[in-house]
C-alpha cells in the first residue's frame, strides 16, 4: 500500500473518533441513493457529505443522534431540509472516504462536507471551501479550533467537537506500585520499568495509528505552549527550521520503550486501533493504552472498566499534554445551495446548539462558551484543555500535513528503520513540500 493511501487511513482515524466516536476505523457509511429533487415540492435541500451512521451493528451511536438534534434544530430554524449523503470504503481496498471527500468538493457535487484535517488543509490551499469567519458561530470558537481550520487567512472549517487524545490509565496498577502518574519522558519511562520488573510483560498497549501522539506531545510543547506559536510555525514553513529538529526527541523516546521491551513494535505494527490492544487494557494486563476522549465514555470501547481508570496527557517537557487533531464542516465555495448550508452551519454550530451536541455525545465543545461536565475518569485531560495547555495533531497552516504523515514515519520505526532515517524522511518530505 503506498504512502498517500496510508496516511489517508490514518486520517480516516480522525473522522471516526470525532463523529462515530466508536471503535477505531470502523466501515464508514456506503454512498447513499436518496438525493431528493429540489423541485419536488419546492423544497429546499442541502446535502451533507459525512460518515453519519453505525460502526457496529448492535452498538447505539450516539454521536450521530448528536449531531442529528443539531440538524433538526437547523431544519426547524431555517425551513431547510438536509440530505445526507454517506460512504463507506470496505476494508479500504476501495477509495478511501478522504479520496471520495476530495473529488465530491472538487466537482462541487455537495454543499456541506465533514473533513478530515488533511483535506481541509488541501480544499482551503485550493480556495474550495468558503470562508466561514463571518459565521455567528465563528465569534464563539476557541482559539485552538481557529488556529487548527484557517488556511491563507480564511476559516475553511468548524467542527462540532474537539477531539483529544490521551493516555487511559489503569489506576489500580499504578497505585498497587506507587508509581506517581507521569509527567515527563523520564518519568514515564521509571512506570514502564517498575511495571516490567513486577512481570507486566508489555506496560504499553500500542496500535498501528496512534504512536504519534507520543511524539506530537514532546516535539510541540514548547512551541504551542511558550508564547511563540506562529514565529516558529513561520520558520517550519519557510524551511529556516527543520520538523526533524522538533521530531527527533519523540522518535528517540519511542526507541527506547522499543528497545526496554516496553512496546511490543511487531504486534503494534499490525494492530488495528482498540482492536489491538484493548484486550488487554481491559483485562488488565497491560496497565497503559493512547485513544481519544469518546472512547471513555464509549461502552465499545474503554466506558465500563473494572477498575479505576484515568485519562491523562502524553509525557513533555511540559508536563502531562493532551494532543488534538481537527475535523470540522466545510462548505463548498461553488456549491448549489452554498448560503443554505452557510445558514445551516451557523445553526449547527451555535451555543445553543453545541450545548445540546455536547451534553449528548460528552465531549469538548469547539465554542468557548460551551462546558458540559465530563466523567471523573477525564477530568485530568479535560483540566489540561481548560488551561490552554495542548499540542496540535494538525495544524493547516503548517506546510507539511503533521498526523497523517507523522503516523506513517512512526511505523517505519516499527518496522525497524533507524531514528535517523526516520529524521531523513521528514527532511525530504519538507522539502518536497517546500518546493
Amino acid at each position: 500500500m503506498n504512502r498517500d493511501k496510508m496516511k489517508q487511513i490514518g486520517m480516516v482515524m480522525i473522522v471516526c473518533a470525532a463523529v462515530i466516536g466508536m471503535t477505531a476505523c470502523g466501515g464508514i457509511p456506503k454512498l447513499g441513493n436518496n438525493l431528493i429533487s429540489d423541485d419536488e415540492n419546492n423544497i429546499r435541500i442541502v446535502r451533507m457529505f459525512s460518515p453519519m451512521e453505525k460502526t457496529m451493528p448492535d452498538a447505539d451511536n450516539v454521536a450521530r443522534s448528536a449531531s442529528d438534534k443539531t440538524v433538526v434544530m437547523a431544519e426547524e430554524a431555517l425551513g431547510v431540509s438536509m440530505d445526507y449523503i454517506t460512504y463507506t470504503a470496505q476494508d479500504y481496498q476501495d477509495k478511501t472516504y478522504d479520496d471520495v471527500a476530495l473529488e465530491r468538493a472538487r466537482n462541487n457535487m455537495d454543499d456541506l462536507y465533514l473533513l478530515n484535517p488533511d483535506v481541509i488543509k488541501t480544499l482551503g490551499e485550493e480556495g474550495k471551501l468558503m470562508d466561514l469567519s463571518g459565521l455567528s458561530s465563528a465569534k464563539n470558537l476557541r482559539d485552538v479550533v481557529k488556529m487548527a481550520n484557517v488556511v491563507d487567512g480564511k476559516l475553511v472549517a468548524i467542527p462540532q467537537e474537539v477531539v483529544a487524545y490521551g493516555l487511559f490509565i489503569n489506576k489500580d496498577m499504578f497505585d498497587k506500585y506507587n508509581l506517581s502518574l507521569p509527567e515527563t519522558p523520564e518519568d514515564f519511562l521509571e512506570c514502564c520499568r517498575v511495571f516490567k520488573e513486577n512481570g507486566v510483560e508489555t506496560p504499553v498497549g500500542a496500535n498501528r495509528w496512534w504512536l504519534e501522539t507520543f511524539v506530537l506531545a514532546q516535539a510541540y510543547a514548547d512551541m504551542y505552549n511558550g508564547g511563540n506559536t506562529q514565529a516558529e510555525i513561520a520558520a517550519l514553513n519557510s524551511g529556516e527550521r527543520k520538523y526533524s529538529e522538533y521530531m527527533r526527541p519523540g522518535f528517540e523516546f519511542l526507541q527506547e520503550l522499543i528497545d526496554c521491551g516496553y512496546i511490543d513494535a511487531k504486534k503494534a505494527y499490525v494492530s488495528e486501533a482498540i482492536e489491538g490492544e484493548g484486550e488487554d487494557f481491559l483485562a488488565q494486563k497491560t496497565p497503559i493504552v493512547m485513544a481519544y476522549w469518546s472512547a471513555a465514555n464509549s461502552e465499545t470501547a474503554y466506558g465500563k472498566p473494572d477498575f479505576n481508570m484515568l485519562v491523562i496527557g502524553f509525557p513533555s517537557s511540559r508536563g502531562q499534554m493532551p494532543v488534538m487533531p481537527m475535523t470540522g464542516f466545510g462548505v463548498g465555495v461553488e456549491a448549489e445551495h452554498a448560503q443554505d448550508a452557510m445558514d445551516m452551519l451557523d445553526v449547527m454550530t451555535s451555543d445553543e446548539a453545541l450545548q445540546i451536541y455536547a451534553e449528548t455525545n460528552k465531549v469538548i465543545s469547539p465554542s468557548k462558551n460551551v462546558e458540559v461536565e465530563c466523567i471523573p475518569a477525564l477530568k485530568p485531560l479535560n483540566d489540561r484543555i481548560n488551561e490552554n495547555v495542548y499540542v496540535l495533531g494538525a495544524n493547516a497552516s503548517m506546510k507539511l500535513e503533521q498526523w497523517g504523515n507523522t503516523c506513517l514515519i512512526v511505523r517505519e520505526l516499527l518496522n525497524g528503520a533507524t531514528v535517523d532515517e526516520c529524521m531523513a524522511e521528514f527532511d525530504r518530505l519538507q522539502e518536497e513540500t517546500l518546493q
